[in-house]
């Protein structure tokens, strides 16, 4: 079942400009002179966001995994009314719990309990030197974390880099999976197999220590906003370039780089045939993201990162799945245009039960 607003033309200006910085996860770096600037501008984090608040109490999860003991941060955040479904969100790689903040509070306010890990190596998280990251083990880690808290039964979220995640946790525990929510999902391709040349770790870690602040708006504005910028999004590019410009800047960049070879080496995709639970895919057609874009030909570059066809193909390969499309907004439709958004899913969530 498909429900789609009416189609929007995709400006020619907008394309180019996702071609030209959604090269991956990646900022553009900026030149010595102006990076220097944009540190100077930027608050500073610790590895784990020490100093950055989120909007609802922290808490920790404490656990042994390949052998070293570990901790998950979570928000656990409970509804006033209850309706007896909980909902876990999973974030993206350039996200955490908090950015969950507007979905969180509606979401309680509608009965539901919600649950919004920090995955290991992200935000409020160990930052591990040494982890054999892998969506296994996260979606591993993070039914650890439910199990401990009592909880069975429950509907997935996840967005961006979350939606590879949330699907392998569908996929790995189904019969504890009630719904599963994919919010413009990365990993609707295999950039590999469709001619993205691969990235080596060092490549990739000398690329990661050049964020700031200044590349990852422009980044932001160009992929989650369709080129469009408001102040409320200066908050989420703060939390992420504020960890980058810290003093553990490079452990943050190395857990980066890590989960960045998980996301290019281990696509879902092909997986997506064996989902057994109901699946909610809520759509922005505008999003460009393709991970490693920027290496690949021009003919490959063409091809890549078109939501407006990858939503559907998506739906198509699902056995049980409804898509809902928003061919106007970006990679971040629930921070973008928060009411519409909530209101499709929550429309979505109705029809799960």
């Amino acid at each position: 079942m498909t429900t789609s607003p009416p189609t929007l033309v995709r400006p020619y200006w907008l394309s180019a400009m996702g071609l030209a910085l959604s090269a991956g996860l990646f900022a553009t770096p900026l030149a010595a002179d102006t990076q220097e600037q944009a540190q100077e501008d930027t608050p500073t984090y610790g590895a784990e966001l020490e100093g950055f608040d989120y909007p609802y109490p922290v808490e920790r999860f404490q656990f042994a995994s390949q052998r070293q003991d570990l901790q998950m941060a979570y928000l656990d955040v409970p509804a006033e009314d209850p309706n007896g479904r909980t909902v876990v969100l999973m974030h993206g790689k350039n996200f955490c719990a908090a950015t969950w903040e507007d979905s969180i509070q509606r979401l309680t306010d509608a009965g539901y309990r919600v649950i919004a890990p920090d995955q290991i190596g992200f935000c409020k998280s160990s930052k591990p030197e040494a982890y054999q990251f892998s969506f296994h083990q996260l979606a591993a880690n993070t039914h650890a974390l439910l199990d401990s808290l009592g909880l069975d039964e429950v509907t997935v979220m996840g967005h961006s880099m979350g939606g590879m995640l949330a699907s392998r946790y569908a996929l790995m525990y189904p019969k504890e999976t009630e719904q599963l929510v994919l919010v413009n999902p990365i990993g609707l391709e295999d950039w590999k197999a469709k001619g993205v040349p691969y990235q080596t770790i060092d490549e990739t870690y000398q690329a990661e220590q050049q964020k700031n602040a200044k590349g990852i708006r422009e980044y932001q504005r160009s992929t989650y906003y369709v080129g469009e910028w408001e102040p409320r999004y200066d908050r989420w590019v703060e939390m992420l370039a504020g960890m980058y410009a810290g003093e553990d800047g490079n452990l943050v960049a190395w857990n980066q780089t890590l989960t960045s070879d998980m996301v290019f080496t281990q696509p879902v995709i092909h997986e997506f045939g064996e989902l057994q639970v109901p699946t909610l895919l809520l759509i922005g057609e505008q999003d460009n993201t393709a991970i490693g874009k920027g290496r690949a030909s021009d003919a490959v570059q063409q091809k890549l990162g078109d939501y407006e066809v990858l939503g559907e193909q998506a739906a198509e390969r699902i056995p049980n799945a409804e898509l809902v499309e928003f061919p106007d907004l970006g990679h971040s439709p629930h921070i973008q245009e928060p009411e519409r958004f909530h209101k499709a899913l929550f429309k979505g969530l109705g029809a799960g039960q």
